[in-house]
């Protein structure tokens, strides 16, 4: 299985800086997690991948070398239950690109006391999301999308230190952002819609936006 991102992402390289507002989170990693019918499947029963907390820069290299150590498991499923608040933009395009090479199905799920229940993919979260072959959003799990940003140094001079300031992604990184869409299958409108909500807030998706935008189904 060939995880490597594709020669048309190279361009996101820049992006990896460029982070999304996610408030402060632990890094995500990765584990495998027993589904089905224990007592009659035992140690046979089906495994599939739990990804939670913040995309960062070394998310799609840990998801690589984990899914690399599960190579030998027969039981392990190309299924993903991600719950994330967001990270960086360029690592989760990168991430879901790799969903994509693995030809995986992505359900934006946590666990709970009781086993899976309902959870969030905010912010750059949506963009490794919309990379999987198969999208899942439970009814009561949410997607929230809002304005890249990231935070760069105000300037060069001794009153400067210290001091950063808030700047978006251009125009040009935008559309090629909704290229990256385009291709996984998905409305270049989630993305213009993204970039006119305010980086202060996150807007959910409605119900009717994730099937317009082709983003997922309700049931696996």
């Amino acid at each position: 299985m060939n995880l490597a991102p594709s020669p048309g992402s190279v361009f996101l390289a820049a992006w990896l800086a460029l982070a999304s507002g996610a408030a402060s989170a632990a890094p995500m990693t990765f584990r495998p997690l027993a589904v089905g019918d224990s007592p009659a499947c035992g140690r046979a029963c089906p495994q599939i991948i739990v990804a939670d907390g913040e995309i960062t820069e070394r998310t799609p290299g840990e998801f690589a070398a984990f899914v690399k150590s599960q190579s030998v498991n027969r039981n392990a499923r190309a299924v993903v239950l991600i719950n994330s608040h967001g990270g960086r933009v360029g690592a989760s395009v990168a991430l879901g690109r790799m969903f994509r090479a693995a030809e995986a199905a992505v359900i934006v799920g946590r666990v709970g006391p009781q086993g899976v229940i309902n959870g969030r993919c905010y912010s750059a979260c949506v963009y490794a999301l919309i990379g999987a072959k198969k999208r899942v959003i439970p009814r009561e799990s949410r997607v929230g999308i809002h304005r890249m940003f990231a935070y760069e140094a105000a300037g060069v001079g001794p009153d400067d230190l210290g001091r950063t300031s808030r700047v978006y992604a251009s125009p040009d990184l935008v559309t090629r952002l909704g290229d990256y869409a385009a291709a996984m299958g998905i409305s270049r409108e989630l993305v213009y819609a993204a970039e006119s909500v305010s980086p202060e807030r996150v807007r959910i998706v409605t119900p009717q936006e994730i099937r317009r935008w082709r983003l997922g189904v309700e049931k696996f």
